[in-house]
């Protein structure tokens, strides 16, 4: 034992130093080579340690330089463009759109130009939805909610002014209407189907508060176009003709006016009302984080949502001009084509959003963009059509005729009942696309009068 001791004390000792100087130098130099190589790594002083913490440190130092390479191209032009135009799998319908212009001029077959410009459209308006989520991620809720309001309905807005122009207003009352019923029956139903078969037997819950807060939106645009209706089928009008547009013109001012006291209110006043998704998104870390981080800047946001608003105002003159000639090429009514298929395509944005949003169970924020989108539409863009089409000298009304305003008023008691509860599940996504399926149906078998005239 003593003659261990007093070897580990020699080691220890200055005098090792003397006795063999060339083994010193190696054995530093070995211990430079292990303290540079063990320097991030204090902790071991093993041989088999220092191994170990170096296949470690290899393996942490790769997502680190990926990281570095990801983050580097995230600020490309060219990465800018893959998301925008060639990750999403429906931009595999892009080439119509050009198609469709082509067509135009080679063969005037309104048909055809219709069908292709129909799927032109569609990934332009998703494309649209997530450029102004992505924009979102950087102006904030308050200006988020402004540019959701403006773009979010962006195609329905230009297809309107773009039939406007052309005194299709029938066109323009009919799309409206038919991008309203397809937010309210088949995209909340198809997301509540969705999110009740994939986290069945759970009842899924979302804010009561803010449901009823947004039929009560609903149900007061349904009394603004309901009076200038049967103030003219009941012929009651003090002035025949007059009366009916000027009181249309004045109630578009005042849901102008609610339109914008609701934001208000939602955004500001009494924003905690609609904080439950953010406060669910802060307490799961990783969905969070997904949905916070952006994948393109906002200068590239901005410049994407003013080339696909043009790309889309282009071919929605097309879409418009072709809208009689496929009527008589399909044998199917106008009224079939504006309320069932157009909104269909302005709706395909909210339709993956609200699906894919309810299979996360975060119907918060699928009933913002369903329910959200019909408030937009009854109370912001309908009423700023017609002051649109007033400044252009068209009498753009609010009289939405008799069969398509008890259309919207029955729609819009059906889910309020729906709502009600707070609750959701599959049997009520159900029986939303059914009734969507009878509104389709209907309108295939209606003739608008105003067609005949």
């Amino acid at each position: 034992m003593l003659s261990v001791s007093s070897q580990d004390s020699t080691l220890c000792s200055p005098a090792f130093t003397k006795m063999g100087s060339n083994k010193m130098e190696l054995s530093s130099q070995n211990i430079d080579l292990e303290s540079d190589e063990e320097s991030p790594l204090t902790l071991s002083q093993s041989a088999g340690a220092k191994q170990s913490f170096q296949f470690e440190a290899s393996h942490i130092s790769v997502p680190k330089t990926k990281s570095h390479v990801l983050r580097k191209l995230q600020h490309t032009a060219f990465h800018s463009v893959y998301v925008v135009l060639f990750k999403a799998k429906i931009n595999v319908l892009l080439p119509f759109g050009p198609l469709a212009v082509v067509l135009h001029y080679v063969t005037g077959r309104h048909g055809w130009v219709f069908f292709f410009s129909l799927l032109g459209i569609t990934p332009l308006a998703e494309r649209l939805g997530y450029a102004t989520e992505q924009l979102s991620c950087y102006t904030g809720n308050t200006v988020g909610g402004l540019l959701n309001a403006t773009f979010g309905n962006a195609t329905e807005m230009i297809i309107s002014i773009y039939a406007l122009k052309n005194g299709m207003i029938r066109v323009v009352q009919q799309s409206l209407l038919g991008s309203i019923l397809s937010n309210m029956l088949l995209v909340l139903g198809c997301a509540f189907f969705t999110g009740g078969i994939v986290h069945y037997p759970k009842v899924q819950r979302f804010n009561q508060t803010a449901a009823i807060v947004s039929s009560g939106l609903l149900l007061m645009a349904v009394m603004g176009i309901l009076f200038p209706a049967v103030l003219h089928f009941t012929h009651t009008e003090v002035h025949f003709g007059k009366s009916e547009l000027a009181l249309s013109r004045f109630s578009s001012c005042i849901m102008l006016v609610a339109y914008a006291s609701y934001l208000f209110f939602q955004l500001k006043s009494h924003a905690n009302l609609y904080d439950s998704v953010e406060e669910e998104s802060e307490n799961n870390g990783v969905d969070s984080d997904d949905k916070d981080i952006p994948e393109i800047t906002m200068w590239e946001s901005i410049a994407w949502l003013t080339i696909l608003t043009l790309w889309v105002s282009i071919l929605s003159g097309y879409l418009v001009d072709a809208i009689q000639g496929a009527s008589e090429s399909w044998n199917m009514p106008v009224s079939f084509i504006s309320v069932i298929l157009l909104p269909i395509v302005g709706n395909a944005a909210e339709h993956a959003s609200a699906i894919m949003f309810a299979m996360k169970d975060k119907l918060d924020i699928t009933l913002g963009v369903a329910i959200g989108s019909s408030t937009q539409i009854s109370m912001f863009v309908i009423p700023f059509c017609v002051v649109v089409g007033w400044i252009m000298g068209q009498q753009m009304d609010l009289n939405f005729q008799l069969f398509e305003t008890a259309t919207l008023f029955i729609t819009v008691l059906v889910v309020a009942f729906m709502l009600q509860e707070g609750t959701s599940n599959y049997f009520k996504g159900v029986m939303l696309i059914l009734c969507y399926l009878i509104v389709a149906a209907s309108f295939f078998v209606h003739v608008d009068k105003s067609d005949d005239e």
